[in-house]
């Protein structure tokens, strides 16, 4: 099994440059896969900068909702974003939780899973937090095959360097598909388990669009970018804007795919 790479998590607003704008629509398509029952209280494992937390509120007429980070920048985005009273949020990483007296009725994870070094370990910490009957679901990119504009970044950056290949998120995940999302939420004990894909498009202005948020350094390709010198850098954005060839209107138009598991605690 590939060893995931390290990751540069660190800057909230190149964060949604990058991968925000993607991630508050997809939260919005989880919502609507996973129908969650009104008046619930939620636990969000790794929160960020809050998209999920706000389809949370937005749509499911929560209770509660407490969103969980291990990076203070992220949550004070977050603060900002979700204005909802119903939300709250607290500084702490995947490893430890936070508990709800009686239990939490539903614990989601959007974009986190695959990050994790232990993610079976941290599904029996959600499950351990969750009231019997509760809900457990998140959903990861499907690196391997679905992101249409990471996969044309990583395919570039290894024809022109091999040793990319090292950093490349659809070589490296392998917990990014559906069996391994199923058998990662029977192993840590969940009921009625089931995977489904969500599909959104990735529609970029222009190439400069496509192009610049992975000059800021937040993200594995952002910061694999940061390693490159001014003519390497050079040579993998000629690379990638004679790839991706615009539209009569100039925009370039891709598909992005994520995988949702969901399962209940016994």
């Amino acid at each position: 099994m590939t060893k995931p790479p390290d990751r540069t998590w660190e800057g909230a607003d190149a964060y949604e440059a990058f991968m925000g704008r993607w991630s508050r629509p997809l939260a919005q398509k989880f919502i609507e896969w996973l129908q969650p029952p009104p008046s619930a209280h939620w636990l969000e494992v790794g929160c960020g900068t809050g998209a999920l937390t706000a389809a949370i509120c937005d749509r499911c007429e929560p209770a509660s909702v407490l969103g969980s980070d291990p990076s203070a920048p992220f949550l004070e985005h977050a603060r900002i974003q979700v204005s909802d009273a119903r939300a709250s949020f607290v500084v702490a990483g995947a490893e430890s939780l936070p508990h709800r007296e009686g239990g939490f009725d539903a614990i989601v994870s959007g974009l986190v899973f695959n990050f994790l070094p232990d993610p079976v370990q941290v599904a029996a910490s959600v499950r351990e937090r969750l009231r019997p009957g509760g809900l457990f679901a998140f959903y990861v990119w499907d690196y391997s095959e679905g992101m249409e504009f990471l996969r044309a970044f990583w395919e570039e950056a290894i024809a022109a360097d091999p040793q990319a290949a090292d950093r490349a998120e659809h070589l490296g995940f392998p917990l990014c598909r559906p069996p391994a999302l199923a058998s990662l939420l029977e192993t840590a004990g969940f009921a009625q388990v089931q995977v489904g894909s969500l599909e959104i498009p990735t529609d970029f202005a222009d190439f400069d669009d496509y192009w610049l948020p992975f000059l800021r350094g937040t993200g594995t390709g952002p910061s694999f970018v940061t390693t490159l010198d001014a003519t390497s850098r050079e040579v993998l954005r000629e690379r990638l804007e004679r790839r991706l060839e615009p539209g009569s209107d100039g925009r370039i138009r891709l598909n992005a795919r994520s995988w949702a598991v969901r399962g209940l605690a016994s």
